[in-house]
């Protein structure tokens, strides 16, 4: 599938070439940088080249075609959660979005309180196998609002969960798994783990080496109250590290760098 770079992404680029190449390189940016100044020396996440969002049911009905005219090129879809739950908005975004253009992938929410091959289970049973999806993301957090599972589990325990639905979609999909984390779960969980596997931070008030130092980062999910054609209201709008030739690399079969 071919990738469409929006005319303000286009400008952006070529603006780089002649302003910024050199800050963001010493920066160690993928992408690029319309403006740095010594204020905010990092780039702004509408910088960078590759757009997307993530949505699940409570987005309700999206219309995919306007969120691709938009400029958007990929989506992260909530699957399932646990091992019994279902999105009950996932099977019509998943093949809307397709049928719109859309890059798109799936993510499972992890449920601390549940077996891992139960959990794996049920993401494989209820997600197609599509050649053309993105990886599979595993959404790894703390959950205090739970009402069934709020506590947080130890560490090593978590590390072993997460390995075996890590193993278990890779092994499914042939594609290495995307891994969605928060600051504090980050800290307290990944900090120096599964460094081989692509990452997908949430960080909505600083760029994310701010606040998870030289983690190499994927995809950052910079606001939770984005603005996109075809969506009502909020949804979280993320950018992909990299320039356009770095996402059409990244895109081939089995990505991992």
């Amino acid at each position: 599938m071919s990738t469409r770079v929006p005319p303000k992404s286009r400008s952006v680029l070529r603006r780089c070439l002649s302003t910024v190449a050199v800050a963001a390189t010493m920066l160690g940016v993928a992408g690029c940088a319309s403006s740095i100044n010594t204020s905010d020396p990092y780039p702004h996440a509408m910088d960078f080249a590759i757009q997307g969002i993530d949505v699940s049911k409570y987005q309700g009905d999206v219309d995919w075609s306007a969120v691709y005219n938009s400029g958007v090129q990929f989506a992260w879809i909530k699957a399932t959660e646990g091992g019994d739950y279902l999105d009950e908005k996932f099977r019509q975004n998943w093949e809307m979005a397709r049928a719109a253009g859309l890059r798109r992938g799936a993510y499972h929410f992890i449920y601390w309180c549940r077996p891992a091959r139960e959990q794996a289970a049920w993401f494989l049973a209820n997600v197609p196998n599509d050649p053309m999806a993105l990886p599979p993301v595993l959404d790894v957090e703390w959950n205090e609002q739970s009402k069934t599972c709020p506590h947080h589990i130890p560490r090593e325990q978590a590390l072993e969960t997460m390995q075996i639905i890590l193993d278990a979609m890779e092994q499914a999909y042939g594609k290495r798994p995307v891994i969605y984390t928060s600051v504090d779960f980050h800290r307290d969980v990944l900090n120096g783990e599964f460094m081989s596997y692509p990452i997908w931070v949430r960080s909505v008030k600083t760029y994310p080496t701010v606040k998870y130092g030289n983690r190499r980062w994927h995809f950052w999910q910079h606001t939770a109250q984005g603005a996109v054609p075809g969506v009502h209201g909020y949804v979280d709008r993320n950018a992909f590290y990299g320039s356009v030739t770095d996402w059409q690399n990244w895109l081939q079969p089995n990505p991992q760098g």
